[in-house]
């Protein structure tokens, strides 16, 4: 498995107009095709930059990993913070968003496990 985590981004809410910003973490597991690290952190840019809602781009990135390296497994997770929900609205300042999604090996819960762990692990720290 390998792991990229706290690849920061930059969108632009698509509904409201306005940004939200956070981390992508990406897991592979490489099929005979790997790739340099910083090549993950440019698919989560090419997707990010352009209006968007978090969702979409949680599964956008998934599919040009699963698309372009073929690998027995990938994992992305984002989390974000969203100016629409910080400034209209509820106006809630410390929300954080988060979303998944799942291919392969990953679908299996001990892998999945295994990597929900894996990226955590700093996060708790940080805090």
């Amino acid at each position: 498995m390998i792991i990229v985590k706290d690849i920061e981004l930059y969108s632009m809410c698509e509904h409201h107009m306005l940004p939200f910003f956070g981390k992508a973490h990406i897991a592979y597991i490489p099929n005979g095709w790997i790739t340099g690290l910083s090549k993950l952190a440019r698919v989560v840019d090419v997707f990010s930059r352009r209006l968007q809602v978090q969702e979409r781009l949680t599964t956008q990135i998934l599919e040009a990993i699963k698309d372009s390296l073929n690998p027995l497994g990938v994992a992305v997770v984002i989390e974000a913070a969203h100016l629409c929900m910080m400034m209209r609205g509820v106006q809630k300042q410390n929300s954080v968003t988060t979303t998944s999604a799942f291919y392969g090996e990953f679908e299996k819960q001990s892998t999945r496990n295994e990597f929900i762990n894996l990226i955590q692990a700093d996060l708790i720290k940080k805090r």
